[in-house]
């Protein structure tokens, strides 16, 4: 069994708070690093120690190698990448390995495997997880790439081979659009990913994003925590997430949940992992991608499951094996999750960043705040603009809507413009309420950020600013 007594934490914001709080939970001392931009941030008050990286033109969170640095000065037994950043990078994890350092995560070789979109369809293929039709590897030139959308037939997805987070990714009609596009996305795939590389697939048009959470050890034990429903989103950016999935029967449950189980022995996977699927409206699933870290909603399988994923994770980085074997996983009730974003929804979304006024997060049954804000923080403008997660959970699908309703409306965030007006606008939509939706939903419904509810959040604002400056007479 390997010993973890101190872990540095590469990340901020709230998955940096929630990483130390796991620590805290399980006797390990939690190491924080921090830019000039970020001293004054939650994570650095939170953590047991805390040490500078510099100002981000040193590379910030990016700066593998400094890191490393610090984790080797304090003694750390382990890093944990969180999301984002270095956590899908093979790079980091190796440089982590090669300095005695435990890597919270894959190996760099599944990381490396998973990473490459095209590798991954194949490992698939070959594991029989069905896959959406596509080019065979990576395209050659536009001619290949358009005799393979004359194959499989229009419209068709052009994607960044080491992509994710929805960049590097183009719709195409039509051949003159898949012209335009071409040479677009190896452009954005090299300045994002610095690979031109690209594939081609085609495009599953208005699917529901099903994906499944999996925890795999070193003994060969690999398990699923059922699956949440990502249809919610904007620009293949997610919004709201929920587990498990409104859409689904038993048996897709059981299907998709097996087929991610598939997955992750195929690669040989360990640690926490997410699969993700298209489900197509005639009830197919398709392998779209497989992130090999933790993910920005796991909070709403741990709602379901009740069981703490980060946890595990630290648990199978000791090489100890998973507390938990599938008959051993129940799920009850429904949870969601927002993503609270210092945004303008009325402004196509405008990033709001500056001081936070004032805060206060909802309480009562069943709800669960992720944050790394507070009254007087000062968002900064160099990072993603994610403030805080709002988890709700609640027995069956109406409650939680309820429930949900009632949490985005005691939340409370003022100084900056954010989105919860605009998720009370979808959780109160009927297209919403019927739990059946597809990844349209957000285009479909362009009226969400004008609606009352993003109204009467902003009247209250005024009016308590107003209310404010009369108080201290200004």
């Amino acid at each position: 069994m390997i010993r973890i007594r101190k872990l540095l934490i590469a990340n901020r914001g709230e998955i940096a708070v929630r990483l130390i709080r796991a620590c805290a939970e399980t006797g390990i001392t939690s190491v924080a690093v921090f830019t000039d931009a970020d001293r004054h941030a939650l994570h650095v008050k939170k953590a047991d120690e805390s040490y500078s990286i510099g100002p981000d033109t040193l590379g910030g969170y990016l700066n593998m190698h400094r890191l490393i640095n610090v984790a080797r000065a304090a003694g750390c037994d382990a890093v944990h990448p969180g999301y984002g950043f270095l956590s899908e990078n093979p790079d980091f994890a190796e440089a982590c390995e090669s300095r005695g350092i435990r890597f919270v995560g894959p190996s760099p070789e599944v990381i490396r495997r998973m990473g490459d979109k095209v590798a991954a369809r194949a490992a698939m293929i070959e594991a029989g997880v069905p896959v959406v039709p596509g080019s065979d590897g990576n395209l050659e030139s536009l001619e290949a790439a358009l005799a393979t959308a004359e194959k499989v037939g229009y419209p068709v997805m052009l994607k960044a081979t080491n992509g994710g987070g929805g960049r590097g990714i183009r719709l195409c009609t039509d051949p003159a659009s898949l012209e335009r596009n071409y040479e677009r996305v190896r452009s954005e795939a090299t300045r994002a990913f610095g690979s031109t590389e690209i594939f081609l697939e085609k495009a599953i048009v208005n699917p529901r994003h099903i994906e499944v959470q999996i925890l795999a050890d070193a003994h060969g034990h690999v398990a699923h925590l059922y699956e949440r429903d990502c249809s919610i989103q904007r620009r293949h950016q997610k919004l709201v997430e929920i587990a498990p999935s409104p859409q689904l029967s038993e048996k897709q449950r059981s299907h998709v949940g097996e087929l991610a189980v598939r997955a992750a022995q195929a690669v040989g996977y360990q640690n926490a992992g997410t699969v993700e699927f298209l489900l197509d409206h005639d009830g197919s699933f398709y392998f779209m991608e497989m992130n090999t870290r933790l993910q920005v909603e796991h909070p709403v399988t741990e709602m379901i499951t009740g069981i703490d994923i980060v946890q595990e994770q630290l648990r199978v980085a000791r090489g100890l094996p998973l507390r938990y074997r599938q008959d051993q996983i129940s799920r009850r009730g429904f949870a969601i999750e927002f993503r609270i974003n210092a945004e303008d929804p009325e402004h196509d979304f405008l990033p709001s960043f500056g001081r936070i006024t004032r805060y206060f997060a909802p309480g009562g049954p069943g709800i669960r705040t992720d944050g790394a804000i507070y009254t007087g923080y000062q968002i900064p403008p160099h990072y993603d603009s994610m403030c805080a997660k709002l988890i709700c959970w609640a027995l069956d699908w109406e409650l939680l809507l309820s429930r949900a309703d009632r949490a985005l409306r005691d939340i409370g965030v003022f100084g900056v413009k954010t989105t919860i007006p605009y998720h009370l606008a979808i959780v109160n939509h009927p297209a919403f309420k019927t739990g059946n939706f597809d990844t349209g939903f957000i285009a479909a419904h362009p009226e969400l950020t004008q609606s009352p509810a993003t109204r009467s959040n902003r009247n209250v604002a005024v009016a308590i600013a107003a209310a404010l400056a009369a108080h201290h007479g200004l």
